[in-house]
C-alpha cells in the first residue's frame, strides 16, 4: 500500500473511536507572561555519543562537517530554532576542568569520564569548539563550571578567558587560540546537582560556597552572563527555600531537575518500545507531577522573592527508561517513540502556564542521549518524534502565553492511573497569530473540542498533528520516517462553531483564525 494512504487509512481508524467533547475558551483580553524561548533550551553532555560520534565528527571527518560538527545534525537543529544549548554537563561539569579544552587538539590530555562509562575523554571539544557549535545554531550558551572538584578561582578564570575584553594574559590565550573577541555567555552556572553528584551537599553549604565562588566572577558588564545556582530535584523544595533566601540579590535563577520514569523506580525504569498501556499511562501520570513540582518551587521561592526576579530553570527533564540491550550501560542510549513526542507536549503545557516563574529548560539531551531530538549512526541520521514535537511548538519561543479554560475535560483512566485526556496551551505569537496546542493523552479515543475565543469569530485552524496508530510509534534507520507531522486543518460548521477532532495519543498546534 502506498504510505501515503496507509498513513491516512491509519488517522482515519484512529479517530474511529467514540470521541468525547471539551470546550476550550480562550481570554485574548488578558495576556499573560512571555514564553521566554530558552524555555526551548537543549542540552549537550559528554556522554555516551552525545557529542562524540553524535554531533562532533572533527574537521577530517569524511561526514560533511563544519568546524567538526556534522552539517545535518546542525541543519537539523536551526530547523527547531534552537535557542540555548547548555555545556559540557550534568555530573561531567563537575570534573571538567576547562583547561584541558583548549589549545592545539592534539596535545590536550586525555582523561577518563568516570561518570558515564569510564571511557576515554580526548578533550577534543572544548570553550572553542563549543562556541563554534553555538554560532553555527544562532544559539546561546550556557556554560556549566566545575564546583565539585574545581575552585572558585578556576571559574573565575574560565569567565575571564571567555568574557573579557583586556589586554590580561587569560584574555590574550584566548585570542592565541583563535577567538578576538570575548564569547557571549548567556548563562554560567555554579555546580551541577549539588545535593548529589556535585558533591553530596546540604543546601546551607553549597549557598556558602556559591557566594564566594559568584563574588569572583568578574567580566565586563557588557559580557557578562546570568548566575545560575544549582537547586534540587524531584520532591524536595527545600533547595529553592534556601537559595532563594540566600542567593536572591547575586543569582539570576535557581535550577530543578525531574526526570519521568515510567515504574517510578530507578532500579528498573521500563523499556522505551514494546510497552503495553499500563506503562504508557503510568509515564504520562508521573511526567504531569512536573506541575505540582514547578508550584511547589514557586510557593517556596515566593517567600523570599514575591517579585518572580529569579527564575526557575528545569536545566534537566525527559524520559528515562531502561538502556536498549546490547549498548554501554553508561551511554544512555534509548529509543524515542510517539509517547516521548507527548510527555514533551504535555510539559511545554505546563511551562507556558508557569511563563512568569519558569524561564529556562533544558531536555536531557540532544542528540543520542535519553530522550534526544536526533539519533545518528555513523553517517546516517534520523529525526526523534520529540524533535517534531520541539518543531510544531516553534510558534510559541518568545510568544504571549493566554489564560485558556477547559470545561468538561474528561478523564483517562486505566492500570489504576489517571490523567486529564486533554492538555491545552495558547498564546500570541511574535507573528501577532494567536497559537493553541492540544494534546490528547488517551490512546484509544479521539476528542471532539470545541473552541471559543470571546469578541472573535473563529473559523478555523491550520497546523500540523503528530500521531501514529501504535503507542511505541518510532523511527529507526530502516525507516527513518515511520512516524512524523501531517497536515492538519478544521473548519467551523454551519452553526459557525469551531470543534477540532483531536485523534488517539495525538498532539496538535495550530494556528487559530
Amino acid at each position: 500500500m502506498n504510505p501515503i494512504k496507509r498513513g491516512v487509512l491509519a488517522l482515519c481508524m484512529l479517530a474511529s473511536g467514540s470521541a468525547f467533547a471539551a470546550e476550550i475558551t480562550i481570554d485574548t483580553a488578558k495576556p499573560g507572561a512571555v514564553i521566554n524561548k530558552d524555555v526551548y533550551g537543549q542540552f549537550a553532555e559528554h556522554l555516551g555519543t552525545g557529542i562524540y560520534e553524535g554531533i562532533w565528527v572533527g574537521p577530517k571527518s569524511k561526514i560533511p562537517n563544519t568546524k567538526g560538527w556534522r552539517n545535518d545534525v546542525v541543519g537539523a537543529l536551526k530547523d527547531i530554532q534552537v535557542p540555548l544549548v547548555r555545556w559540557p554537563g550534568g555530573c561531567f561539569a563537575d570534573e571538567y576542568h576547562w583547561r584541558d579544552g583548549i589549545g592545539p587538539r592534539e596535545k590536550r590530555p586525555v582523561k577518563v569520564n568516570t561518570n558515564w562509562g569510564g571511557v576515554d575523554e580526548s578533550n577534543a571539544v572544548g570553550t572553542h569548539e563549543f562556541f563554534d557549535l553555538v554560532d553555527l545554531l544562532g544559539a546561546d550558551a550556557y556554560v556549566n563550571g566545575n564546583l565539585g572538584t574545581g575552585s572558585a578561582q578556576e571559574m573565575s578564570e574560565w569567565v575571564e578567558y571567555m568574557t573579557s575584553d583586556s589586554k590580561s594574559t587569560l584574555a590574550n590565550l584566548r585570542r592565541k587560540n583563535g577567538h578576538d573577541k570575548p564569547f557571549k555567555v548567556a548563562y554560567f552556572a555554579v555546580g551541577n546537582e549539588a545535593w548529589g553528584c556535585g558533591g553530596n551537599m546540604s543546601p546551607q553549604y553549597y549557598s556558602n560556597l556559591y557566594k564566594q565562588v559568584e563574588t569572583f566572577l568578574r567580566a565586563p558588564k557588557q559580557y557578562r552572563p546570568k548566575i545560575i545556582a544549582s537547586g534540587g530535584n524531584d520532591n524536595d523544595v527545600v533547595w529553592s527555600e534556601v537559595l532563594s533566601k540566600e542567593l536572591k540579590k547575586q543569582t539570576d535563577g535557581i535550577s530543578f531537575h525531574y526526570y519521568t520514569i515510567p515504574t517510578g523506580k530507578w532500579e528498573v525504569k521500563g523499556a522505551s518500545t514494546a510497552f503495553q498501556e499500563n506503562e504508557w499511562i503510568s509515564t504520562l501520570s508521573n511526567t504531569l507531577r512536573m506541575e505540582d513540582h514547578i508550584q511547589k518551587n514557586s510557593a517556596a521561592m515566593d517567600k523570599h522573592d514575591p517579585e518572580k526576579k529569579l527564575g526557575l530553570f528545569v536545566d534537566e527533564w525527559g524520559t528515562w527508561y531502561d538502556v536498549e540491550k546490547g549498548t554501554n550501560p553508561g551511554f544512555l542510549f534509548q529509543q524515542n517513540t510517539l509517547r516521548d513526542a507527548v510527555v514533551a507536549a504535555l510539559n511545554f503545557n505546563i511551562f507556558h502556564a508557569h511563563a512568569e516563574r519558569v524561564r529556562m529548560t533544558n531536555i536531557a539531551q540532544m542528540v543520542n542521549v535519553l530522550q534526544a531530538m536526533i539519533l545518528t549512526d555513523k553517517d546516517k541520521m534520523l529525526l526523534t518524534p520529540t524533535y517534531y514535537a520541539y518543531q510544531m511548538y516553534v510558534p510559541f519561543q518568545g510568544a504571549t502565553s493566554l489564560p485558556i479554560s477547559l470545561k468538561d475535560n474528561q478523564d483517562y483512566s486505566a492500570a489504576g492511573f489517571k490523567v486529564p485526556e486533554i492538555s491545552a496551551s495558547a498564546a500570541r505569537a511574535k507573528d501577532g497569530k494567536v497559537y493553541l496546542a492540544l494534546v490528547n493523552t488517551n490512546p484509544n479515543k479521539s476528542a471532539d473540542v470545541a473552541v471559543n475565543i470571546p469578541g472573535q469569530v473563529v473559523k478555523s485552524v491550520k497546523g500540523r498533528v503528530l500521531t501514529a496508530a501504535a503507542m511505541d510509534a518510532h523511527n529507526t534507520f530502516a525507516a527513518p520516517q515511520t512516524i512524523k507531522p501531517a497536515a492538519f486543518s478544521a473548519t467551523a460548521g454551519a452553526d459557525g462553531k469551531l470543534t477540532v477532532k483531536v485523534p488517539a495519543k495525538a498532539v496538535i498546534v495550530v494556528a487559530v483564525e
